[in-house]
C-alpha cells in the first residue's frame, strides 16, 4: 500500500493507521448480519453503528480507510482554509488600528501579551510548505477515529482489497476469501469528475485526492469550476500567495444556491485578486515541461493562458467499478447505485448509502444515511431518506450555507412562499466586526410561518444554518425564533431579527385598532 506523498511522518503515520501494510485479514466468521463495502464517512458509520448495536459486521475498504473527508476532502481543505482566513485577516488588520510589523529585539518592551512591536508595517509572507505540514498534522491526529485498530477494538472485521459482489449479490468476494451475508451495504462513495475536455487527462491536472500533496504554492494557479470545491480551492490559494483564473462555463459561481448569495460572492472574489471568467468554456489543455496552458472562449473571444498548476472541480462520479453490480442485479447509472426512499438498492438485501447514491454529497449526509440503513437493513425499519433536512455549506468567505428550498424549487413545487430577508450590515455585531457583505434569507409556507428554507451568507453561516435547520426539524417558525433570546450582540441575532420581521406582518389595520381598543380600556 502506497502512502498519500509527501512521504514525512505524517502521511507515514496515516497510512499505518487507516491502511497498516501488516495489517492480519481476519478469518470470515460465518454469515455476517452486514457486510459493508467503503470505509468512508456512511461506511464508518454503518459499521461502527451496526457492531455497537450487536449485529456481525464486516468492513471492506480498497484504499485509505476515512474515504475523501479524511484524507482528499474535509480535513485537508478546512486546515488550509483556516490558514488562508488568517493571512487575509492579517493584511486587513490596518482596519482595525492594527500593525503587523517585524519583531526585532530592540523593539517597544515586551507587555502582558509578549514582546513588543515597532510601529513600521510589514508585508504578510505565508509559508505554504508550513501550512500544509500543519494540515498533515492535524489530519493524522484526527485519523486515529477512522482507523482500522479503532474499528477492530469495535468488534468489526476489517478486510483490505477489492470487493465484488458473487453468488448472485449473496456473498462478496476480497481476495481469496468470500464474506456470505444476510444484508449488505455499498458506501463507495464518490470521486472527481475529470470531464472530456481534450488534452486535460494528459495535462496532469489536480483534483481534490492530488491538491493537498501539494508542498510549494503554484504561482499561476487555474481552476475549472465555480462550485463549492472550487470556489474554497480558489480563494483559498489566492489568499496563500497563488495567481487565480478561475473558469465557470455558466453565468456564475454557486449554481446550485440562492442566486443573491452568487453575486454577492463575485465581487468579493475579484476584490481580493481572483480573475473570475464567469460564461468561460475551456477548450483544450495542453502541457510543456512544468507549464500547462489553457485554451478558452468566452464568446467570439479565444485566450490562451500558461498556468503552473491546474485544479479540476468540475463535480463527482460515483465508485461503481469493480463492484460486480451486473451480476448482483444491482441498477445503478452515471448518477450512482438506484435506491429507493429506504436506500434499498434493487437486490432486496443490499442498501447504499453515501455519496455513491445521494445527491448530497456531504459528509453531514452520508452519515444520516447510514443511521437509516442500520434501522431498514437490521431492524425492519421504515426510515425514509427524503425525511432527511440536509443544510449544506461552502466555506469560501463569506460562506455561504443553505437549508430546504430555494423559491425556484417551492416554484417547481407548487409551493407558495414568502421570504423575509436580513442583510447583515443592519446587524450590530457585524457593523463592530467590519464583516456586514452577507444577509440572511427565510422562505415560509405562504399563511404559515413554517420555514421552508432559508440562505445565509456570513462570515460563520455554517454555524448559524444548524438553528433554522433544528427549526425545521422540530417544527419551530418564525414566531418562535423571534420568541428566542439571541445574546447580545451576535450575528445570530439577525435570525431573532427575522422573526420580528414575521411578527410585524401579522399587525394589520384590523389588529392594530383592536390593540388600540384594548389598551384604551386599561386607561
Amino acid at each position: 500500500m502506497s502512502r498519500l506523498p509527501p512521504d514525512d511522518p505524517f502521511n507515514r503515520a496515516l497510512t499505518d493507521r487507516v491502511h497498516p501494510a501488516d495489517w492480519v485479514k481476519p478469518v470470515p466468521r460465518g454469515k455476517y448480519d452486514l457486510v459493508v463495502i467503503g470505509a468512508g464517512t456512511a461506511g464508518l458509520v454503518t459499521a461502527a453503528g451496526a457492531a455497537g448495536l450487536g449485529a456481525k459486521v464486516a468492513l471492506v475498504e480498497r484504499h485509505l480507510m476515512g474515504g475523501d473527508c479524511l484524507n482528499y476532502g474535509c480535513v485537508p481543505s478546512k486546515a488550509i482554509i483556516r490558514a488562508s482566513r488568517v493571512a487575509a485577516t492579517v493584511r486587513g488588520a490596518g482596519e482595525f488600528g492594527v500593525s503587523v510589523v517585524e519583531r526585532t529585539p530592540t523593539s517597544v518592551p515586551p507587555g502582558p501579551g509578549g514582546p513588543g512591536y515597532g510601529s513600521t508595517g510589514h508585508e504578510v509572507s505565508v509559508d505554504f510548505a508550513q501550512v500544509m505540514q500543519r494540515m498533515r498534522r492535524l489530519r493524522v491526529g484526527i485519523s486515529v477515529h477512522d482507523s482500522a485498530e479503532r474499528f477492530r477494538s469495535l468488534g468489526v472485521d476489517v478486510y483490505f482489497g477489492q470487493a465484488r459482489f458473487v453468488d448472485g449479490g449473496a456473498a462478496v468476494q476480497v481476495a481469496d476469501q468470500k464474506l456470505h451475508f444476510k444484508k449488505a451495504a455499498i458506501c463507495t462513495g464518490a470521486r472527481a469528475f475529470v470531464p472530456p475536455i481534450p488534452g486535460l487527462a494528459d495535462a496532469g491536472a489536480l483534483t481534490n485526492e492530488t491538491l493537498f500533496s501539494l508542498t510549494a504554492c503554484p504561482k499561476r494557479f487555474a481552476v475549472i469550476g465555480g462550485g463549492p470545491i472550487g470556489c474554497e480551492m480558489a480563494q483559498c490559494f489566492a489568499r496563500l500567495g497563488a495567481r487565480v483564473t478561475q473558469y465557470e462555463p455558466s453565468g456564475r459561481l454557486l449554481g446550485k444556491d440562492d442566486p443573491e448569495a452568487s453575486a454577492l460572492l463575485l465581487p468579493v472574489f475579484r476584490r481580493e485578486g481572483l480573475d473570475v471568467r464567469l460564461n468561460t468554456r475551456v477548450e483544450s489543455v495542453t502541457r510543456s515541461g512544468s507549464e500547462t496552458t489553457i485554451v478558452s472562449r468566452s464568446g467570439t473571444e479565444e485566450r490562451h493562458d500558461p498556468f503552473d498548476a491546474v485544479l479540476v472541480a468540475t463535480g463527482r462520479a460515483p465508485n461503481v467499478e469493480g463492484l460486480d453490480l451486473e451480476a448482483a442485479g444491482v441498477a445503478y447509472d452515471k448518477h450512482g447505485v438506484t435506491v429507493d426512499d429506504r436506500l434499498r438498492t434493487t437486490h432486496p438485501r443490499i442498501y447504499a448509502a453515501g455519496d455513491i447514491c445521494s445527491r448530497f454529497k456531504f459528509t453531514h449526509a452520508a452519515d444520516f444515511m447510514a443511521r437509516i440503513v442500520i434501522q431498514n437493513a437490521l431492524f425492519w425499519g421504515r426510515a425514509k431518506a427524503s425525511r432527511l433536512i440536509i443544510p449544506w455549506c461552502t466555506y469560501t468567505s463569506p460562506e455561504v450555507a443553505h437549508v430546504g428550498l430555494l423559491p425556484s424549487d417551492a416554484e417547481r413545487e407548487g409551493i407558495a412562499i414568502d421570504t423575509f430577508t436580513q442583510p447583515l450590515d443592519t446587524v450590530d455585531r457585524a457593523i463592530l466586526d467590519s464583516e456586514t457583505e452577507g444577509f440572511v434569507k427565510v422562505h415560509i409556507q405562504r399563511g404559515t410561518d413554517r420555514i421552508v428554507g432559508a440562505t445565509i451568507v456570513a462570515p460563520h453561516a455554517g454555524e448559524m444554518i444548524s438553528e433554522v435547520t433544528l427549526a425545521m426539524r422540530n417544527g419551530i417558525g418564525l414566531k418562535g425564533l423571534a420568541a428566542t433570546i439571541h445574546p447580545y450582540p451576535t450575528q445570530a441575532d439577525a435570525l431573532r431579527k427575522i422573526g420580528d420581521q414575521y411578527n410585524k406582518t401579522r399587525l394589520t389595520p384590523w389588529t392594530k385598532t383592536l390593540l388600540k381598543w384594548l389598551i384604551s380600556l386599561g386607561r
